[in-house]
C-alpha cells in the first residue's frame, strides 16, 4: 500500500514557489468579511482579535511550521495524525476537515456574490437578495474554480495568487482609510480602556470567539499539498512565517479602522470593509471613490481564490484517504495529462452544488431546515482536526524529537506544551460555545439537540464509510 501511494502522490508536479504558499494562505485564511462582524460588536472585539491571535493563532501557525517541516508530503493533517495516532484517528481527522469544507462553500460563495453587487453599483437595489442572480453567481463562481484547478497546479495556482491579493489589498486600502481619519478626525464610536473589555455574560461578546478563531483558521491548509510544492520542507514553513504576521495585521488594524470610520449601528456585517472604504477615501479626497468598486471586484476575485484554496486542498485529503481506500479508490486517480486529483476535486464540487442549491431555492423546505441543522453543526465538525493538530504536534516532538533540518517551535518540551495546551483550550471553548443557542432562541434544548444531533449525523456518516471499507479490506 505504501508503495502504491508513493507511486501515485510521485505523478503530482511540484508547481507551488513561496510566493504562491504566501497568497495561498493569504486567500484561504483572510476574509475581509469578518471586519464587518467584528466592528459590528463593538471595541472589545480588538481586545478578543489580540487574546485569540496570541493563544491561538500563533500556537497554531508554529504548530504548522514544525509538522509540516517534519512531514511534508501530501495529505497534511491527515497524514500528521495518522502517523501518530494510527489510521482510524487520521481517518476521523481527515473525514471532519473535509466534510465540514464541503458544507462551508454555499457561504463563501453566496458572501462573494453580494459583494458582487457593489463592484457593479447595484448594492441598493435589492439584487443581491435576487434567487435567479445569488444562484447563477455562485455556480459560477464554484465551477469557475474547479475548471482551473482541474487543469493544473499551475493555472489552479493563478487563481489562488489572485485570490490573496484580493482579500489583501482592500484590507490594506482599509487601513490607510483609516490611519488618514485617525490623524485628522476624531472616531465614528468611543474607544476607551472600558470599551475594550469583553463582558463576561454578553453572548455576543462571546460569541465573538468562535467566529475570530474562525477567521484565524486554515494555516494548515496548504499543507495537504506537500507534494506539489517545490523544496516543501523550507517552503512550506516558511510561508507561514510570512503570512500569519500579515493575516494578523489585518485583522487588528482593520477592524480597528471600520470602528474609527463607520458609527457601529451603520456598519453592514457583510459589507462593512466597503463602507470604511467608501468613507475614508472621499475624506482624503473625493477622486477616490473609485477604489470602492474596485475593492468589491478584487473582493470577489478573492472569495473565488479562496473557494479555490478550499477546494482544492481539502481535495487533497480526500485524494489522500482515496489512497488509503477508506474513501473509494477512485478519489485517489490522477488526471493523466493534468496531474490533478480530478475525482476528489469533481466530487467535492458536485456535492458543494447540490448543497447550494437546497441552501439558495430549499432553504425553508424540510430538506433545507435540514442542512441548516447540518450548517449549524459544521462549525464544530471544524474545530474538532485542531485538537488532533495540536495533539499530535506533541506525540511527534517527544517522538522524534528536534533535528537540524526541522523547523521546530521554540521553548523546548515546555514551550512545546504551552503552544499545545492553549491551542486545545481556545479550540474546545469554541465548540462549547458554538452549543450555546444564540438570544431569544424558543427552545434552548431544541437548538442544543439539532447542533448535537447534526454533528453525531455527520460523524456517523463518516463511521460508517470507515467502516464499510474497513469490512472490505478484511
Amino acid at each position: 500500500m505504501a508503495i502504491e501511494n508513493t507511486q501515485a502522490t510521485s505523478q503530482l508536479v511540484r508547481g507551488l514557489k513561496l510566493r504562491d504558499l504566501v497568497l495561498f494562505n493569504l486567500a484561504a485564511v483572510l476574509g475581509l468579511r469578518h471586519l464587518g462582524t467584528s466592528s459590528k460588536a463593538g471595541p472589545a472585539t480588538l481586545l478578543l482579535w489580540l487574546l485569540a491571535a496570541f493563544f491561538f493563532f500563533i500556537p497554531q501557525g508554529l504548530a504548522v511550521i514544525e509538522l509540516s517541516s517534519r512531514f511534508p508530503n501530501s495529505g497534511g493533517i491527515y497524514d500528521w495524525t495518522k502517523r501518530a495516532l494510527g489510521e482510524g484517528h487520521g481517518y476521523i481527522c481527515g473525514w471532519c476537515y473535509w466534510i465540514n469544507n464541503v458544507l462551508y462553500y454555499p457561504n463563501l460563495l453566496i458572501s462573494a456574490a453580494v459583494i458582487a453587487t457593489f463592484a457593479v453599483g447595484k448594492s441598493n437595489t435589492g439584487l443581491k437578495d435576487d434567487l435567479v442572480y445569488v444562484t447563477i453567481t455562485t455556480l459560477v463562481c464554484l465551477w469557475m474554480a474547479v475548471a482551473v484547478n482541474i487543469v493544473g497546479v499551475g493555472p489552479g495556482k493563478w487563481l489562488q495568487n489572485l485570490g490573496g491579493l484580493g482579500s489583501y489589498v482592500p484590507g490594506a486600502l482599509v487601513i490607510i482609510a483609516g490611519l488618514y481619519a485617525w490623524l485628522t478626525r476624531p472616531a465614528a464610536n468611543t474607544i476607551t480602556m472600558h470599551d475594550l473589555l469583553p463582558r463576561s455574560t454578553d453572548y455576543d461578546s462571546l460569541n465573538l470567539w468562535i467566529s475570530i478563531a474562525f477567521a484565524y483558521a486554515g494555516l494548515e491548509l496548504s499543507a495537504t499539498m506537500g507534494d506539489e510544492v517545490e523544496n516543501p520542507r523550507r517552503n512550506l514553513p516558511l510561508s507561514v512565517y510570512i503570512s500569519a504576521p500579515l493575516i494578523a495585521f489585518i485583522y487588528i488594524l482593520g477592524t480597528g479602522s471600520v470602528l474609527w470610520l463607520i458609527p457601529r449601528d451603520n456598519i453592514n456585517v457583510v459589507a462593512g470593509f466597503l463602507q470604511a472604504i467608501e468613507t475614508g477615501m472621499s475624506q482624503i479626497s473625493p477622486s477616490l471613490t473609485w477604489l470602492v468598486p474596485l475593492s468589491a471586484v478584487l473582493y470577489t476575485l478573492g472569495s473565488i481564490g479562496g473557494v479555490g484554496a478550499w477546494m482544492t486542498a481539502p481535495a487533497r485529503v480526500a485524494f489522500a484517504i482515496g489512497l488509503d481506500r477508506y474513501f473509494p479508490p477512485a478519489f485517489g486517480r490522477i488526471h493523466p495529462t493534468w496531474r490533478t486529483p480530478y475525482v476528489a476535486i469533481l466530487v467535492q464540487a458536485i456535492l458543494a452544488t447540490v448543497l447550494l442549491l437546497i441552501f439558495v431555492l430549499l432553504g425553508n423546505s424540510t430538506v433545507g431546515k435540514v442542512y441548516l441543522i447540518l450548517l449549524s453543526a459544521q462549525l464544530i465538525i471544524y474545530f474538532i482536526p485542531y485538537i488532533y493538530l495540536f495533539v499530535v504536534f506533541v506525540i511527534h516532538r517527544r517522538r522524534d524529537g528536534v533535528r537540524a533540518d526541522i523547523m521546530t517551535a521554540p521553548g523546548g518540551m515546555v514551550g512545546a506544551y504551552f503552544l499545545a495546551f492553549s491551542g486545545i483550550a481556545v479550540t474546545v471553548f469554541a465548540i462549547i460555545l458554538a452549543f450555546v443557542p444564540p438570544p431569544g432562541t424558543a427552545n434552548t434544548l431544541e437548538y442544543e439537540l439539532k447542533a448535537g444531533g447534526g454533528v453525531a449525523a455527520l460523524l456517523l456518516l463518516g463511521g460508517i464509510l470507515y467502516w464499510r471499507a474497513k469490512f472490505k479490506r478484511g
